[in-house]
């Protein structure tokens, strides 16, 4: 079971195996710029800053091109850590608390 951080923000929450980065958000009392959440639209894309995620979901690359899975782009609805990960926002992306009371359970 690996960690999830997000860079800028206080969220340091233990994932579940096999759990989405968007799913362990959610759990842990987060909400973050999403749209579908099935890999169709690419609204949820963050930057994988360390740490490595696998997709068990197709992808389809007019969503998220080679380019940018190689330059550390994910889409956070689909991505699933393989341990401790590490992402960032980007300009047009946010993670904020909605639930502060699963935030606590979360830690």
């Amino acid at each position: 079971m690996g960690r999830l951080t997000v860079v800028g923000t206080d969220v340091d929450i233990a994932m579940k195996p096999g759990e989405t980065i968007l799913g362990a958000l959610h759990r842990a009392g987060y909400a973050a710029t999403s749209g579908c959440k099935r890999g169709g639209c690419g609204i949820c894309k963050f930057d994988v800053v360390d740490g490595a995620i696998s997709y068990r979901e197709i992808v389809a690359d007019t969503v998220l091109s080679p380019e940018l899975r190689a330059s550390g782009t994910c889409l956070i609805c689909r991505a699933v850590p393989e341990d401790d990960v590490t992402i960032a926002t980007r300009p047009e992306s946010t993670v904020r608390c909605v639930a502060p009371f699963l935030t606590a359970l979360a830690r």
